[in-house]
C-alpha cells in the first residue's frame, strides 16, 4: 500500500482538540479528523454541533465515519517511533563508554558492568561473571525483596485493623462509663453537677488521648504502606525488565530504600476508667451510700476478668512458715508468689475469715525480706492490714486508718501495671477499702498470713513511681466535714476545723 510508505510529520497525526497523537480518528462531513472521544466530548458540552477546525455549523448531530487509512498510517507512526527510542536506548546502554565494546561480562569486585577490553586491561584479577548470571542473581534478590516488602505491608495493614479495634473497645468502654456518671450525678441534681463535668472531662480526655495515639499510628502506618507501595512498584518494574544492564544498574537504588519501624511490639494503650465514677460520688457518701454500692459492685465485676491463680513459693518462705500442700494457704510469718507478672493487669482474692492479723498487697521484686520489715511503698510495697481482729489500716508511711462496716471475709487485690494503680476490695460486702495511685515501677506482689502474690517487672524499665495517694472512702466524719467546707465555708464547725489541722499536720 502506497500510504503505509508515506512518512509524514508527526504534527499530521495530532489531534487538534487534545493535542496527541490520534486515537481511534474518525471524520466529519466536513472532512477533518478528529480523536472519537474529543469530538464526541466537545459536542457533548456544547450547546451546537461546530466543527472545532471549519467552524462549520450542523443543524443536526453529524454521523462520525471511521478513517482507516489514518487508523493504519497512525499506527505504523506509533511504531516506527517506538522501535527507533528503543534502538537507540539499547545501542547507548549496552556498549562500553570506553572501550565501545559490548557489555559482556559483570566485576563483581567493583559491581560495574564491563567489556571484554575492560576484564583484560582493568580488571583483570577482579571477580568476573557473565552479565546474565549476574541478571539472575540479582533478579532473584529482587523478587525475595518483593516478597519481603509484600510481607511488610500485610503486617501494617493488620496493626492498622488492631489499632481501629483497639480504639473501639476504648470508646465502648467511655461510653460504657460516661453512661453509668450521667445516671448517677443526674439523681444527685445540683449538688453533683459540678462533678459531673468533672467526670465526663476526665474520661473524655483519656479516651481523646487514646484516639490521637491511634491516629498518630494509623498515619505512621499508612505513610510507610505507601512508601513501601513506591518501593514495591520501582522493584516489580526492575524485576520485569529484560534489559540486563537497566536492572543491575538500578538494584542498587531500589534496595537503598529508608529504614522502616518495627511495629510488633506498637500497641494503643488502653485507659483504665474503673474507679472514674466511684470517686466523683465517694464524697457524697451520706446520701449515696446505696449508689456507691451499685458503683462498686459492677466495678468489682469487671477486675474480675483479671482474675489470676496464684500459688505460694516456698523458696521465698520465713523458717517458721507453715505451708500447706496445695500451696495456697500460710500460717505464721511472710511469703511470697511463684507467679509473677511485669505488665497488664490482674486480680487475685484473699480469703482471710476468721483472721485477727494479716498484711497482703503488692510488693516490687527487689524489696528486701531480712529482718523486721514494716511494709511501705518507699521500701517498695503497697499493702493494707489487720492488727487485733479490727483495726485496718492502709500502710503507706505515715500509715492510714480504714473503717469498714464489717470485718472483711475476702479481700480482692487489683493491680494495673502501666497505670501504676493498686486496688483493694472487701469483695462479699462490695466495698472498696483503698486505692493506691502511682504507686512505684517495677512492682511485685506481697502477702502475709493467708495468700501472696508476686508481680516480678521488667529489668531496666525507667519509670519512677510517684508516691502513693489514698482515697480513704469510709472514713464518714472526714467525709462529712471535707464535704461542709465544700459547699458550707461559713458554717464550719469547731470539730471539722481541728479535723482540718490534722489533715494538715499528714
Amino acid at each position: 500500500m502506497a500510504a503505509a510508505n508515506y512518512h509524514r510529520s508527526e504534527d499530521q497525526f495530532l489531534c487538534s482538540i487534545c493535542l496527541d497523537v490520534f486515537n481511534d480518528p474518525v471524520s466529519t462531513s466536513c472532512g477533518h479528523n478528529f480523536c472519537r472521544n474529543c469530538i464526541t466530548e466537545h459536542w457533548n458540552m456544547s450547546d451546537q454541533y461546530l466543527c472545532p477546525m471549519c467552524k462549520t455549523v450542523f443543524n443536526t448531530r453529524p454521523e462520525l465515519h471511521v478513517n482507516t487509512l489514518l487508523s493504519e498510517m497512525v499506527g505504523q507512526f506509533r511504531d516506527k517511533a517506538q522501535q527507533e527510542a528503543s534502538s537507540s536506548s539499547s545501542e547507548l546502554q549496552e556498549l562500553c563508554t570506553k572501550h565501545d565494546k559490548p557489555l559482556e561480562l559483570f566485576c563483581k569486585t567493583d559491581q560495574t558492568c564491563v567489556c571484554m577490553l575492560c576484564s583484560v586491561l582493568d580488571h583483570k584479577t577482579h571477580e568476573l561473571v557473565p552479565l546474565k548470571e549476574e541478571y539472575e542473581e540479582k533478579k532473584a534478590k529482587l523478587e525475595e525483596t518483593e516478597a519481603e516488602i509484600q510481607q511488610m505491608i500485610q503486617k501494617r495493614q493488620l496493626k492498622i485493623q488492631e489499632i481501629k479495634h483497639s480504639v473501639d473497645l476504648s470508646k465502648d468502654d467511655a461510653d460504657r462509663e460516661m453512661a453509668e456518671g450521667v445516671r448517677v450525678f443526674i439523681a444527685l441534681k445540683e449538688s453533683v453537677e459540678r462533678g459531673q463535668v468533672e467526670l465526663i472531662d476526665t474520661i473524655e480526655k483519656k479516651q481523646k488521648t487514646t484516639e490521637k495515639q491511634a491516629e498518630a499510628f494509623i498515619r505512621e502506618l499508612e505513610q510507610e504502606i505507601c512508601e513501601l507501595m513506591k518501593r514495591s512498584t520501582d522493584v516489580q518494574q526492575v524485576s520485569h525488565s529484560e534489559d540486563h544492564l537497566h536492572l543491575i544498574q538500578r538494584v542498587q537504588s531500589v534496595n537503598s530504600a529508608p529504614p522502616t519501624k518495627d511495629w510488633t511490639e506498637v500497641n494503643v494503650c488502653q485507659p483504665l476508667y474503673e474507679g472514674t465514677v466511684r470517686k466523683a460520688v465517694a464524697q457524697l457518701e451520706e446520701t449515696l451510700s446505696e449508689e456507691m454500692k451499685k458503683l462498686v459492685q459492677a466495678e468489682l465485676k469487671r477486675v474480675q476478668q483479671y482474675a489470676v491463680d496464684v500459688t505460694l513459693d516456698p523458696d521465698t518462705a520465713h523458717p517458721q512458715l507453715i505451708l500447706s500442700e496445695d500451696g495456697k494457704q500460710v500460717h505464721h510469718a511472710d511469703v511470697l508468689g511463684k507467679q509473677s507478672f511485669s505488665s497488664g493487669r490482674f486480680y487475685f482474692e484473699v480469703q482471710v475469715k476468721g483472721k485477727t492479723g494479716f498484711t497482703l498487697g503488692v510488693a516490687r521484686e527487689s524489696i528486701n525480706r531480712k529482718g523486721l520489715i514494716k511494709p511501705s511503698p518507699k521500701k517498695g510495697f503497697w499493702t493494707i492490714c489487720l492488727r487485733n481482729g479490727n483495726e485496718y489500716t492502709a500502710c503507706t508511711g505515715p500509715s492510714v486508718c480504714l473503717s469498714l462496716m464489717c470485718p472483711s471475709e475476702k479481700v480482692g487485690v487489683f493491680v494495673d501495671y502501666e497505670e501504676g494503680l493498686v486496688s483493694f476490695y472487701d469483695v462479699d460486702s462490695a466495698e472498696t477499702m483503698t486505692i493506691c495511685q502511682r504507686a512505684g515501677g517495677n512492682t511485685g506482689g506481697y502477702i502475709q498470713v493467708t495468700l501472696t502474690h508476686r508481680c516480678v517487672g521488667t529489668k531496666g524499665r525507667k519509670q519512677q513511681w510517684q508516691e502513693v495517694r489514698l482515697d480513704i472512702i469510709h472514713k464518714q466524719q472526714l467525709f462529712y466535714n471535707s464535704l461542709s467546707r465544700r459547699f458550707y465555708p461559713k458554717r464550719r464547725t469547731s470539730e471539722s476545723k481541728d479535723l482540718e489541722k490534722r489533715e494538715q499536720c499528714q
